[in-house]
């Protein structure tokens, strides 16, 4: 979808440290990235740079384009692209920001802003996991194809994402949200402070016997003691991230079994699955009982590792049974297995998440009335 559209949307990567703007045609960028410091404490600073990124970038382009659209971190009212509270990222906002409606007057263009983690699904919901995932079982003569896609943002923090039949969900709070739900490992904290960066150095820290352990700020140095590549206790290392697998894999199992759609993995740790994603399995697969002694998945379709060939040649079979029509000598073919896939961004979060900002734009603008 997009793929071919020749409008221009302008865009916008926004992070507490640094703003990178871009614009997209086509679902392709057609500028070459423009950064600015995010002055996160400073209001007047924070809007002048969001301002001129815009400007420098719209100035570069060959047409005027036809909207603006990015992901901003925090919750805010989203449609009207208000931040009514002080965000953690961003202290500068405090006491609430209209920044839709500025900056809508301020290039008379529409102004579309979106949480990152829906914009992130949608994305690779309408151009990146989802179609192709639907090609290669077209391509192995399977019926079977996916309409709907849940992603989850593993990074800083633990976010959501719903796209069911190309529609980005939105919730009537802007507020579909997972971090503040429940830990499946400690009940009394949210699931954020086991699934994040943060949670990796906090396992690590317990776990280790490494004298340096509490000076480790960032979670790729465990990563890295866990692979190997640097000195330090790896077996509390991997440890670490097969607790934050099991973590993951609790609300994972929670979100999957309401939503039943594909699972796509985004966000930095991501890049970091084939340490954790056996533990997450573990969850997803797990048995739950009943009082009379019952065992029932705890996810009702079976959920297969789609990184991994032998198990999406599995995932392709399925099961294929002739049920007879009742009455008749016919039969019918009939996959019978419930099945789902987990995988990871092959496209990249940043680029999902700006497509997705670009599609959102041309949706909108094509579907309000004029």
């Amino acid at each position: 979808m997009y793929d071919n559209d020749r409008r221009i949307v302008v865009t916008l990567d926004a992070g507490g440290t640094h703003f990178r703007f871009n614009a997209l045609q086509g679902n392709r960028p057609v500028t070459q990235t423009i950064e600015f410091p995010s002055e996160a404490r400073d209001l007047d600073k924070c809007l002048a740079n969001l301002t001129a990124g815009f400007e420098h970038t719209i100035q570069a382009l060959p047409e005027k384009p036809v909207a603006i659209s990015f992901a901003f971190p925090g919750p805010a009212d989203y449609p009207n692209g208000i931040f009514p509270s002080r965000l953690t990222n961003f202290p500068a906002f405090d006491g609430g920001v209209a920044l839709g409606p500025y900056l809508q007057r301020r290039f008379n263009l529409p102004v579309f802003i979106n949480n990152d983690a829906d914009l992130f699904t949608y994305g690779e919901a309408l151009a990146g996991t989802l179609p192709d995932l639907n090609r290669r079982l077209r391509e192995t003569g399977s019926a079977k194809q996916y309409r709907n896609l849940i992603g989850f943002i593993l990074g800083t923090g633990f976010g959501i994402g719903i796209t069911s039949r190309e529609q980005m969900y939105i919730g009537d709070n802007c507020c579909s949200e997972i971090y503040c739900s429940p830990s499946g490992l400690e009940p009394d904290l949210i699931a954020e402070e086991c699934v994040s960066q943060r949670a990796i150095l906090h396992y690590y820290n317990i776990y280790s016997n490494d004298p340096a352990a509490k000076d480790y700020t960032d979670s790729l140095d465990i990563f890295r003691i866990a692979t190997g590549e640097r000195e330090g206790d790896r077996p509390a290392a991997l440890k670490a991230f097969d607790t934050f697998g099991q973590a993951a894999g609790h609300t994972i199992a929670q979100c999957v079994t309401v939503l039943d759609g594909i699972i796509v993995l985004g966000g930095g740790l991501s890049k970091s699955h084939t340490l954790f994603m056996p533990a997450l399995l573990r969850e997803l697969r797990a048995q739950l009982r009943t009082r009379s002694g019952q065992t029932l998945p705890r996810v009702p379709s079976y959920v297969y590792n789609l990184e991994d060939e032998a198990e999406f040649s599995e995932f392709v079979k399925g099961e294929q049974r002739a049920i007879p029509i009742y009455g008749t000598d016919e039969t019918i073919l009939c996959d019978t297995q419930k099945r789902l896939g987990i995988i990871t961004s092959h496209i990249g979060t940043s680029v999902a998440t700006t497509i997705g900002a670009y599609c959102y734009a041309l949706h909108q603008l094509d579907n309000t009335p004029q």
